[in-house]
């Protein structure tokens, strides 16, 4: 059975900064493509980050510079680092897990994903 559980949400000030962890289980975690996606009340989910098997990365352009993603394979879990955090950052951030050797935009495509974490900035 297939697990992405995610944690470390929370209220944060604006220009504050918070992690984020999604950790895996049921998956050989090291050959997955983990991406990050986010969804504010009355919008669409969207993507903000993903990560190769091999550490490649991607941003989407309004957290560049202000968000890191990153992976520990020994204890298959990703993380989104969350730096300079503004009021538009709120939403319910998910970790999601493709079986690619690749970088995944397209949340459609996906295989796995977690129940998610409410992250609320505050101005």
């Amino acid at each position: 059975q297939v697990q992405l559980v995610e944690s470390g949400g929370g209220l944060v000030q604006a220009g504050g900064s918070l992690r984020l962890s999604c950790a895996a289980s049921g998956i050989s975690f090291s050959i997955y493509a983990m991406g990050w996606f986010r969804q504010a009340p009355g919008k669409e989910r969207e993507f903000v980050a993903a990560i190769t098997s091999s550490g490649g990365m991607t941003y989407v352009d309004s957290v560049k510079g202000r968000f890191a993603i990153s992976r520990d394979n020994a204890k298959n879990t990703v993380y989104l680092q969350m730096n300079r955090v503004n009021p538009e950052d709120t939403a319910v951030y998910y970790c999601a897990a493709k079986k690619t050797n690749i970088i995944v935009r397209n949340k459609s495509t996906y295989d796995y994903w977690g129940r998610g974490t409410q992250v609320t900035v505050s101005s």
